[in-house]
């Protein structure tokens, strides 16, 4: 997970297995805001500022998935096997890790726009789904809320997790994203998970379970992300949210959107009108 990068993959690989063990060799970049955040944090940390705590990091980093990743990621690998603990938020890892490991693990961090300020058209493409992952957030905290579910932070963390492995693709194969990219525009309605397959071999879900097994994050994260579970309430409020954030990224008129709505009224028990209104005001 902290290796160097290898140069950008430009060929698939030829199993699910070996994209899990290439992809869990490559180094998780971080938002820029976040390095910078970091920076700053850890600087008042070795002045001796005592109010530099777990909190305070969270709300500086707690914007980023990969930051999440990374932190959730590195908690797990990196736990004594006899501490039969299970940390499933970034705060509980925190606090578990302590400030002052946490600045000498995460010091100098990879900067996803400086990965690819030379690939503008990649880092567009890694930004929209950033952007879509904290619409997904917004809208699966939204319905934790409104449900009284006492997972609300897992679910709203699982949401904006839940398309990092689209992200990692964007980072260390941009030209293969880009392949899946073009080939949805020149085929309006192909599917997300058949282009992945036309052009990668698998489907990024299944890549992203693998490397959710490979870096031991949390059961409860890896359930919530599992369409396979999709009748329990709270990973249907995540898989809802990613779909209204996916279709609603460009216009709240996308003709998959009613039937979305109609899904978050069943699962909200309000009417298609009462679930759309919720919508537009979780996303303003």
């Amino acid at each position: 997970m902290n290796a160097p990068s290898t140069p950008h993959l430009d060929r698939p690989l030829s199993s699910l297995a070996a994209w899990t063990q290439h992809f869990s060799r490559q180094t998780i970049p971080v938002l820029a805001s976040s390095a910078e955040a970091v920076e700053a944090l850890a600087e008042r940390d070795a002045a001796g500022d005592d109010g530099v705590d777990a909190q305070l990091i969270v709300k500086g980093v707690g914007h980023d998935p990969l930051m999440a990743l990374r932190i959730l990621a590195h908690v797990a690998l990196n736990r004594s096997s006899r501490r039969d603990v299970q940390v499933e938020t970034i705060t509980e890892a925190l606090v578990l890790m302590g400030v002052s490991p946490f600045f000498r693990a995460f010091s100098e961090l990879p900067v996803l726009e400086t990965l690819l300020q030379d690939r503008p058209a990649a880092l567009q493409g890694a930004q929209e789904v950033l952007r879509r992952g904290h619409r997904a957030g917004q809208f699966a905290l939204g319905f934790s809320v409104h449900r009284m579910d006492g997972d609300a932070p897992q679910v709203h963390q699982a949401a904006q997790l839940h398309d990092f492995a689209e992200l990692l693709l964007w980072v260390h194969a941009p030209g293969l994203a880009l392949s899946i990219q073009r080939l949805q525009q020149e085929h309006e309605g192909l599917r997300s998970a058949d282009a992945q397959r036309r052009v990668l071999g698998i489907e990024l879900h299944d890549l992203q379970q693998s490397l959710m097994h490979e870096w031991r994050l949390p059961e409860l994260l890896i359930r919530l992300s599992d369409p396979r579970h999709a009748a329990h309430p709270s990973v249907r409020s995540v898989l809802l949210a990613i779909r209204v954030a996916r279709h609603s990224a460009h216009s709240w008129e996308n003709p998959a959107l009613p039937d979305d709505i109609r899904e978050v009224g069943d699962l909200l028990q309000l009417s298609p009108e009462h679930a759309r209104h919720l919508l537009i005001e979780l996303d303003s």
